[in-house]
């Protein structure tokens, strides 16, 4: 069930970079329209098809951007992260989305309606470049995996994705458990293979003790291997 969190919650907080390019009567403009909502682990937030009308900005939590493929099987697109922006592009290329997006986690999402973020943008070239620059580094990224997904072996998109996850989600205290615990049907669709394939391949990166596995918890033992691994592909 979706709740209102604007009472724990600002959204100056939630949205800080593009705060930081408002003006005060913007400012005033984005507080009057913009809602603060909590969804529990597995919401859906959007859905394919449908039509884009919210900036969302993530402001605590984990969601996933993904597509159902053929026979059912997802891909995880992008794993998103705090305070980054998402399901703007859809609206910007007037067009339906193309994914969609659920909580992976429970989850506290910043809701700017589009058409005054569009407004503000024609008159703030700021805000304007801010989202040219974003869009720039999410086709980068996309262009990336591509080629990664679809060129390297099974051990290097697993390592790849291991990598990835440390370079978004970074490390628990203890400086080697990755602070994200996704399943290993997750971990397989972030990793375009399937859910038999990621097990094995977790279970031989144990057995040359580059990880180690409690439960969706990974200890990351040799992360220069895990690198090269991802690196050689």
């Amino acid at each position: 069930m979706v709740v209102d969190s604007s009472s724990v919650i600002s959204i100056s907080e939630c949205i800080p970079e593009i705060w930081d390019l408002l003006n005060s009567k913007e400012r005033d403009l984005i507080s009057a329209n913009a809602k603060i909502l909590d969804y529990k682990k597995n919401e859906i937030i959007y859905q394919e098809e449908e039509i884009p009308l919210d900036l969302m900005c993530l402001c605590k939590g984990k969601v996933k951007i993904y597509k159902d493929g053929v026979g059912g099987r997802s891909q995880i697109i992008r794993m998103i992260r705090p305070t980054q922006y998402f399901g703007y592009r859809a609206f910007f290329a007037k067009q339906p989305y193309v994914t969609a997006a659920s909580a992976f986690e429970a989850s506290t999402i910043c809701f700017i309606p589009m058409i005054i973020i569009e407004g503000i943008v024609m008159e703030n070239s700021k805000l304007g470049m801010f989202f040219v620059r974003e869009l720039s580094i999410d086709l980068g990224i996309a262009d990336e995996r591509v080629v990664n997904l679809t060129q390297k072996h099974i051990r290097g998109r697993l390592a790849e994705s291991l990598i990835f996850l440390i370079e978004n989600y970074g490390l628990e205290e203890d400086g080697a458990t990755i602070s994200i615990y996704l399943s290993r049907e997750d971990l397989a669709n972030l990793s375009n293979m399937t859910t038999s394939n990621a097990i094995r391949t977790l279970s031989t990166f144990v057995d040359e003790h580059i990880i180690t596995l409690d439960g969706r918890k990974i200890k990351i033992i040799d992360e220069e291997k895990l690198r090269k691994i991802s690196k050689i592909g």
